[in-house]
């Protein structure tokens, strides 16, 4: 069985333990329970569109982070209607590579998306959240991700020059974003290269999913975090702490989401998790925005990685882009019968495009969520 056939995702094995790398949380900017409404109007009641990328930063090669960048853009501006615009864009970590640094903001970040017409909300990845040893002048982890994204009001932000955009007002490094449509929770998995989620956070994930089902008629339950829970890569491959938390989190909730989002793995790959009362969660990998180390799906062969485990028996892996930069539109529409999620990812070739050429779509996909009930239509 080739890679490009593969349908069970994987754990690599003999990893060490590089836990020691967790960083210490900063304080909240807002009030628990850490919640930011978003106060948009959607132009059709009934419809969200908005736009998912991962690991978008770089220093080798900006070019593909350029590119994702405008391409999202020419989508907003080329949209049919007012409704087919996305609203915003969710960054689910990898903003800035190595080491969160707040002189690689600009390059990485405030000149590639300078020009990207929508609001975007982030949460941090492993090298947004780490610190480097080396530099001269210490700082504390995830100081520069807040100053960018989190704060009770908008304000300058204090580093770069070319800049567009005030702060965000995220309340904190875990939080939900509360939309018409969706409740958006975003985690904080920290920088060990399987990630690391804190008592204190799992108790707060427990109160926001059970606060997420009381809305569920009128609003998804999206769920983002950085490292991939589930994955067939080379690189990371899926991370147990990961599935262990999420799936303690939902027993303990009585709650699934309708979707998980993750970056973390450079490439696209959506899987589908059946539970045991037949609910479809689709588990989304989105990591593919634009740094230039790609990462492609382990062959069968390959000794250093393994499919044999129980927690793999009810996951498949749907669909896989690799070699290829991308990014995700979502849009959520409302039925007299529930919600329905409707997903379209484009790549973008590793060489680049063409002039006039526009970003590919690779697949669609739609779930309809019922009463907590998904199935997959199409």
């Amino acid at each position: 069985m080739s890679s490009e056939n593969r349908k069970t995702p994987l754990f690599k094995l003999n990893q060490p333990d590089d836990t020691y790398k967790f960083q210490p949380l900063p304080e909240p900017f807002g009030e628990y329970p850490y919640r930011l409404n978003s106060g948009l109007t959607l132009p059709d009641p009934h419809k969200m569109v908005f736009q998912i990328a991962g690991d978008t930063g770089g220093l080798k090669s900006p070019s593909f982070q350029k590119l994702i960048a405008e391409e999202m853009s020419k989508q907003y501006h080329q949209a049919k209607s007012p409704a087919d615009q996305p609203l915003f864009l969710y960054h689910v970590g990898d903003i800035v590579y190595h080491f969160g640094e707040a002189e690689q903001y600009e390059r990485q970040f405030f000149i590639p998306y300078k020009d990207y017409p929508a609001p975007i909300y982030a949460i941090a990845g492993n090298h947004d959240s780490d610190v480097n040893p080396n530099v001269k002048t210490p700082y504390s982890s995830l100081a520069s991700f807040t100053s960018v994204f989190c704060g009770k009001t908008p304000r300058p932000v204090p580093f770069g020059t070319k800049l567009n955009r005030m702060s965000g007002m995220q309340p904190h490094v875990y939080w939900t974003l509360q939309t018409p449509l969706a409740n958006i929770i975003g985690l904080h998995s920290n920088v060990p290269k399987f990630g690391v989620i804190t008592e204190e956070q799992k108790r707060w994930f427990i109160e926001e999913l059970k606060q997420a089902a009381t809305e569920r008629a009128e609003k998804a339950i999206v769920v983002c975090v950085h490292h991939a829970p589930y994955s067939a890569d080379f690189n990371h491959s899926s991370s147990l702490p990961m599935i262990n938390f999420l799936e303690d989190c939902f027993e303990a909730a009585g709650v699934t989401p309708d979707l998980v989002l993750s970056g973390h793995v450079h490439n696209y790959q959506r899987f589908n998790k059946t539970y045991a009362n037949g609910e479809v969660v689709p588990f989304i990998v989105c990591g593919a925005g634009g740094f230039d180390e790609m990462h492609w799906l382990v062959e069968s062969d390959d000794l250093e990685f393994t499919d044999k485990s129980d927690l793999f028996d009810h996951v498949t892996l749907e669909n896989a882009c690799t070699m290829q930069h991308g990014f995700l539109n979502l849009e959520i529409e409302k039925t007299e019968l529930g919600h329905q999620i409707n997903g379209k990812y484009y790549a973008i070739p590793h060489e680049g495009l063409k002039p006039g050429e526009d970003a590919s779509l690779f697949e669609e996909f739609t779930y309809f969520c019922k009463h907590g009930d998904k199935q997959v239509v199409q």
